[in-house]
């Protein structure tokens, strides 16, 4: 999941597909069969054998994933402006600083962000690239009810919510030059798309069922097979001798928290399968692709930031669904039980 470049014949060399938030190494934990869990809506899911879920909650569960379509759209295509198509003048000026923002979010956004991550890593090509949540194809549909928050959202708000969760930091305000830069940027993406409109590439793909239950033992070898090498057994990522982040970290301290749309393992399974190893998308099976979501989202990760009272209570509002793994015991770990804290800001800058 990392917006830069790589050549295919490095990934050949035993690369490692699916840490796109971070796993270098190949010290991975043990893990034991895991007992088959309810599926999703498109996921039976296995668990690994110590999994064992807390108690049934009685609250309905909040989406985490990508925005809701408009009832009223319909499948489309088009294809965003080019970068030398930015005018000049103060507009033109505006789409630049957003495209800035949304490429090296690290530097540009500093004050709001938590974690080593950008942008780009999770909506590839500075964000055009179709079956990536490609950014235009996201203005076209805001505003937009979201069952996350229970109410009609505008671009902005849904901004707010990738720093929140995404980037693990804190909203920039409403019309802060930030928000203001990248709703600009994604407007100019949008340009030439049908309004209201789902059109094709849109979000991540949506997977089918795999073949068998997703597993955590199998995630564990494709990642060590296809991940490892750019984003480290541990999950970490990867920083260049100057310290830059090259390969974003998966889960651990430094990645999304658990309210992160990528939390949601239909969501990472989708998004791998398009997009991972980069530059070799497609070339994971779906099965792959599902075990080794679930292996990712099967690691602990700073808080959610909406935590109420426990993890029991806070699985129970906002992750009662197969695909979450928080509050789950996995390999004897209650996952989110002794999470990093969300949005520590100014611990990082």
């Amino acid at each position: 999941m990392s917006g830069n470049p790589i050549k295919p014949s490095t990934w050949a060399a035993g690369v490692v597909a699916l840490a796109a938030a971070g796993f270098i190494g190949h010290m991975l934990p043990s893990t034991g069969t895991a007992p088959e869990q309810p599926a999703a809506s498109a996921q039976p899911a296995k668990q690994a054998k110590s999994e064992s879920p807390t108690p049934k909650a009685v609250a309905p569960v909040q989406e985490t994933a990508a925005p809701a379509r408009k009832t009223e759209a319909t499948s489309a295509s088009y294809t965003p402006p080019a970068e030398s198509d930015i005018p000049k003048g103060p507009f033109g000026d505006m789409v630049r600083l957003g495209e800035a923002i949304f490429h090296d979010t690290q530097h540009n956004a500093k004050g709001f962000v938590g974690n080593d991550l950008q942008c780009a890593n999770c909506h590839i090509d500075r964000g055009r690239q179709p079956n990536s949540a490609p950014l235009g194809a996201a203005y076209l549909l805001y505003p937009a009810y979201r069952s996350k928050n229970g109410h009609v959202n505008t671009f902005q708000e849904r901004l707010q919510g990738c720093f929140r969760f995404s980037m693990n930091g804190k909203a920039p305000p409403f019309n802060d030059k930030v928000l203001v830069a990248l709703e600009t940027y994604a407007y100019f993406l949008a340009r030439g798309g049908p309004t209201g409109v789902a059109v094709e590439g849109h979000g991540y793909p949506k997977l089918k069922a795999p073949g068998q239950p997703a597993d955590y033992d199998r995630g564990a070898k494709v990642y060590a097979q296809h991940c490892a090498l750019c984003h480290g057994a541990g999950g970490e990522g990867q920083k260049s001798a100057d310290g830059q982040t090259v390969f974003p970290p998966l889960w651990g301290p430094r990645s999304f928290n658990w309210g992160a749309g990528m939390g949601s393992i239909n969501n990472a399974a989708g998004f791998i399968k398009a997009n991972m190893p980069l530059g070799l998308g497609g070339t994971l099976s779906d099965q792959d692709a599902w075990d080794v979501a679930t292996y990712m989202d099967s690691q602990e990760r700073p808080q959610d930031p909406r935590f109420v009272d426990s993890v029991t209570e806070t699985r129970k509002r906002f992750h009662d669904e197969p695909t979450s793994k928080y509050g789950l015991i996995v390999n004897g770990v209650l996952l989110g039980e002794k999470s990093p804290p969300s949005g520590t800001i100014n611990t990082m800058d």
